[in-house]
């Protein structure tokens, strides 16, 4: 099987740019907020944290 690459180039106007920072900011932020907490629960309770209980998290932390 012959496996293709495409690239493609974006030039956001300096609006979209601000909201593509912005935006990726807020992921980076609730993603490694949610790796601690797993990990956390991990280290100390040598506990797993799965999707719903993460879900529950992102709930509270948005309020």
């Amino acid at each position: 099987m012959v496996e293709k690459a495409y690239k493609f180039r974006f030039y956001p106007t300096p609006e979209q740019e601000n909201l593509l920072r912005r935006t990726l900011g807020c992921v980076r932020l609730i993603y490694n907020r949610a790796l601690d907490a797993r990990t956390q629960a991990w280290y100390k309770n040598k506990e797993r944290v799965g999707y719903k209980q993460t879900s529950a998290m992102l709930t509270i932390w948005k309020k």
